[in-house]
C-alpha cells in the first residue's frame, strides 16, 4: 500500500492519472465509483457502462458528479476522455475499444455477457480487474492465457475475500512459512436458500436477492475458494470442502488448529476451505507450517503457538475501498492481486437444490434450482460434472434428485455461447 499510494500521488502530481472504465453500476459498482472519484488521487473513472443508463448516471451522481455525458460512439467517448469529461453509455463495448482507457473494472456478476467484454478488453490491450468470481472460476484460466498473450494483467480485486486471501498467502509465503490452507469465514451456509427466503435481507442492504442467495447457499464461497485454489496451486480437501461450523462468536485463534484433518493440510499442495460462525467474520485466514526448529521457537515467542499450524488472518475485507488499489497494481507494477497460475485446480460444479424434472431449463446462480460445490478439477473432468457457471439455460435430459451433482451428459447446452467455446478451449489448452 505504501508503494501504491506514493506511485498514485506521483501520477496525480504529474497530471497523468490512470484512466479507468467500469462495466456494471450495481451495488458494488456504485461503491467503486464513489471511492475512485473521492478518495484515489492519480486515478480517474472516465466512463461507466451499464445495461440501463440511469444506473451509470446514478453511480456518478452519488459520487458527486452531475454532468456525465452520454456517449454512443468511440469518437464521442475518446473526445470526452481527452477533454477530461466523464461518460456514461449502455454500450460496454465502447469502453473495451476506446483509446485512453488503461484498465477495465468488470463488476456485472454475469458470465456469458462478461466473458465477451473481458475478452474484447484484453484483445485491446487493457488490464482487467474482475469483481466477478463466477466468471473467473468458470473461464479464468483461459482468459489468463489471452491476457498473457496481450501483455496485460487479468486479476481478481483487492478487498474481495479472494484477493485478501491472495495477499495474505503471498505474505505468509514471503516470510518462509508454508501455506497449507487458505480459508474464508462465513456467517451462514444453507444450500437450500433461494431468492424468496433471502428477499428481506436483500432489501435491507440494497442488493439483488439472487446475489444474496448465492452467498447463503454456498455457491459464492465455492467460486471464491476455487479462484484462490487456481491462483495458489491448492486443491479441495473433499467435494464441497470441509466447511466446519463452530459456535457463533468462537474466536478463530482458539479453533483454527482443530478445524481440519491435519493430513489433508500436510499431504500435497494444501487446500482451500471455509468455516461458519467463527470470529472475526467476515475475514480470511491462512494456516501455515514451518520445519525449522529455531524458527518454530521464534513463532511461539511471537504468540503464534507451538504449531504445527500457525494462524495468520485479516479480520475484514473492504471490497470497493480496496478495488482501485488493484487497478494501480496492474497498471503501475504489472502485478495481479490474484490470477490463475495455469491449469485449473478446482472447479465449481452444479448440484440440485431440489428435485428436478427432465425437460426443465436450469435457472441461474443464486436462484431456485442449483447450488455450487467445489471439486478438484481432475475429478470433475473425470466424472463429467457440469460446471455451474455454464448451467444456466441448459435443458435437463433426465430427472435429477435433490443434492445430486449434474453431469454434462444430463443436459443439452444452449447453442452459440461464448462461455462454452472458452470452456472447450480451456480444457484443450490444459489437457
Amino acid at each position: 500500500m505504501m508503494i501504491i499510494d506514493t506511485a498514485l500521488r506521483k501520477r496525480e502530481e504529474a497530471g497523468n492519472p490512470i484512466n479507468v472504465g467500469m462495466i456494471g453500476a450495481g451495488f458494488m459498482g456504485r461503491g467503486i465509483a464513489l471511492q475512485i472519484m473521492n478518495s484515489v488521487p492519480g486515478m480517474r473513472l472516465v466512463a461507466i457502462a451499464n445495461h440501463h443508463l440511469a444506473g451509470a448516471e446514478r453511480a456518478y451522481r452519488e459520487a458527486g458528479l452531475d454532468d456525465a455525458r452520454t456517449v454512443g460512439s468511440i469518437s464521442e467517448l475518446q473526445d470526452n476522455i481527452a477533454a477530461g469529461r466523464c461518460s456514461v453509455t449502455e454500450n460496454a463495448e465502447l469502453l473495451c475499444d476506446a483509446d485512453g482507457i488503461d484498465a477495465i473494472i468488470e463488476v456485472t456478476g454475469t458470465i456469458e455477457y462478461a466473458a465477451r467484454l473481458v475478452l474484447r478488453a484484453i484483445q485491446n490491450a487493457k488490464h482487467v480487474i474482475l469483481m466477478n468470481a463466477e466468471l473467473d472460476g468458470t473461464v479464468g484460466p483461459i482468459l489468463k492465457v489471452y491476457a498473457d498473450k496481450a501483455g496485460v494483467v487479468l486479476t481478481a480485486a483487492d478487498g474481495d475475500q479472494p484477493g485478501v486471501e491472495g495477499n495474505l498467502f503471498r505474505f505468509v509465503r514471503s516470510i518462509g512459512v508454508k501455506p497449507v490452507l487458505c480459508g474464508n469465514i462465513k456467517g451462514l451456509h444453507d444450500p437450500y436458500r433461494n431468492p424468496t427466503t433471502q428477499e428481506g435481507f436483500a432489501k435491507k442492504w440494497g442488493q439483488k436477492p439472487s446475489m444474496v442467495t448465492s452467498f447463503a447457499d454456498g455457491t459464492k464461497i465455492s467460486f471464491e475458494q476455487a479462484i484462490v485454489a487456481n491462483a495458489t496451486g491448492m486443491g479441495a480437501g473433499k467435494r464441497g470442502m470441509f466447511g466446519p461450523t463452530v459456535e457463533p462468536g468462537t474466536p478463530l485463534m482458539k479453533a483454527a488448529g482443530s478445524l481440519y484433518p491435519l493430513e489433508a493440510l500436510l499431504d500435497g499442495d494444501g487446500i482451500v476451505d471455509y468455516v461458519v460462525g467463527a470470529e472475526p467474520g467476515p475475514g480470511v485466514f491462512v494456516l501455515g507450517t514451518h520445519d525449522h526448529p529455531l524458527q518454530k521457537h521464534y513463532l511461539n515467542l511471537y504468540k503464534l503457538g507451538e504449531g504445527p499450524l500457525y494462524l495468520f488472518y485479516t479480520p475484514y475485507h473492504l471490497c470497493h475501498f480496496e478495488a482501485p488499489l488493484t487497478v494501480a497494481r496492474a497498471v503501475l507494477f504489472n502485478d495481479a492481486a490474484l490470477t490463475p497460475l495455469g491449469a485449473p485446480r478446482v472447479e465449481v460444479v452444479a448440484a440440485a437444490k431440489t428435485g428436478l424434472k427432465a425437460g426443465c431449463m436450469l435457472d441461474g446462480i443464486g436462484q431456485y434450482m442449483t447450488y455450487g460445490l467445489c471439486e478438484n478439477y481432475h475429478t470433475a473432468r473425470h466424472e463429467r460434472l457440469l460446471p455451474i457457471g455454464i448451467a444456466e439455460g441448459c435443458v435437463l435430459k433426465r430427472d435429477i434428485a435433490r443434492d445430486e451433482c449434474i453431469t454434462r451428459e444430463d443436459v443439452e447446452l444452449p447453442a452459440g455461447r461464448l462461455c462454452d467455446r472458452l470452456r472447450q478451449e480451456q480444457e484443450a489448452f490444459f489437457s
